[in-house]
This record gives structure tokens, sequence and C-alpha cells, in this order.
């Protein structure tokens, strides 16, 4: 377990397959999403635990990160890809979700996690990747009892994306326009 990429470091252009909303899986390496546009990358502890789902539900209901074109929100745990689909299917998301089995992305990141010392997890956390890969914003569960608890602050997610990438176009409060 090393220490969690800064802001302003290099992220490695790491593969894992990656399970999209309509139920296709590739393997995907980092490098070929942010060529398409910036990412942000949450990672979760695992598919279908109430807060992993409270955290995914406040993705697709803050809307904004749906319709915002200046970045795609992609989750990384080390769930299964069945069971990504099924997440997606029950909790309706439009986000890509990553297959890290073997926990490469998240040794990657820094980000790998004892549960309670025992299960290896993704410690929950948020990275904002450019288009060459550097670390754009960070934030990282520091929950006193299991840091996997921490809910990622949305409101400064959404700063860190205007301040690296300037403002949207125009305010849609969630709705297409």
């Amino acid at each position: 377990m090393g220490d969690p990429l800064s802001v302003g470091a290099r992220a490695p252009d790491v593969s894992a397959p990656l399970v999209y909303p309509d139920g296709r899986v590739a393997d995907v390496a980092l490098s070929s999403l942010v060529e398409e546009r910036p990412v942000l990358l949450a990672f979760y502890t695992n598919d279908f635990s109430p807060d992993c789902m409270e955290e995914w539900c406040s993705f697709r209901d803050y809307g904004w990160f749906a319709n915002d074109e200046r970045v795609q929100v992609i989750g990384v745990s080390k769930s299964r890809a069945t069971t990504h689909r099924r997440f997606i299917d029950y909790l309706d998301l439009d986000f890509p979700l990553y297959a890290d089995r073997d926990l490469a992305l998240t040794e990657a990141f820094g980000v790998d996690y004892r549960v309670f010392r025992l299960l290896r997890r993704p410690k929950r956390s948020v990275f904002l990747l450019d288009s060459e890969l550097t670390v754009r914003y960070r934030w990282v569960g520091e929950h006193r009892v299991d840091a996997t608890r921490s809910q990622p602050p949305m409101a400064s997610v959404r700063d860190a994306i205007e301040d690296a990438f300037g403002p949207a176009d125009s305010e849609s409060f969630g709705f297409d326009v």
C-alpha cells in the first residue's frame, strides 16, 4: 500500500475490463479514455454495498456529472464485470465501471486498502485526470473507522472540474436543454 497519487502527478496508463452502461465489456486503457475527454475516476469498495449505492446514486442524481461534456465519470471497484452489469442496471447508471479484480488500478493510484485489516479493496477516492493523465484534483476518504465509508464531496468535485476546465457553457440543473 503506497501513498495516493498527488495533484500534479502523472497517473500510470493502466488497463482493466470496463463495463459500459449498454452491457459491453472491453479491456480499456486510461490513456484511451482521456484522449476522448478528461476522466473523473471514482474508486469505491463494492457494488451493492449500501454506502456505494448511496455514492453512485449521488453521481446519478446530481445530473450535472452525466450532462457535462467536459468530463466523463468512470467508477472503479473490485466487483466482477457481471456484478457491474447488474449494478448499472439496478441503479440505472449512465457511467462505465472498471472491474479491477486484481486491484492493478487501485494499486497504481495508491488507494489499496484493507477493510477492517482483512479484505483488500479500493479506498473511496476520486481523481480528476486531464488529457495527459495528470492528476488535477484528488479526494481520498479518511473515515475514522473505515476509510471506504467516506462520501466524496460532490460540490467540491464539481468546483475542481470548473477550476481545471472552466465553467460549463450553460447551467441546465441536471436537465437536458
